[in-house]
């Protein structure tokens, strides 16, 4: 079944892995929980992937840097691996 991408507000705590990896372009992907609720981008800075958190307030307005995700805000990876990235977003939120 596709994931079908939503943005949402989540509340703060766990959120549902593992992770996916949306294609934006060549040097972004988006983040988005096992239900499709987006969490945030990977994005392509040089020769490093940053991940980027995104949040979403209660009237659906984005909040860059915020969400479940927030304290994982800059987190870099040497490639766009799905299952790291999963690991180790969730790992560090928990």
């Amino acid at each position: 079944m596709a994931l079908i991408p939503k943005f949402i507000h989540l509340p703060d705590g766990p959120v549902a892995g593992p992770l996916q990896l949306l294609p934006v372009n060549a040097d972004v992907l988006a983040v988005h929980t096992a239900d499709g609720a987006h969490v945030g981008s990977l994005k392509k800075i040089g020769a490093v992937w940053k991940f980027k958190a995104m949040g979403y307030d209660a009237a659906g307005a984005m909040e860059p840097g915020g969400g479940p995700l927030t304290e994982q805000h800059n987190m870099q990876f040497t490639t766009p691996d799905a299952a790291e990235v999963s690991a180790r977003l969730l790992a560090a939120g928990s």
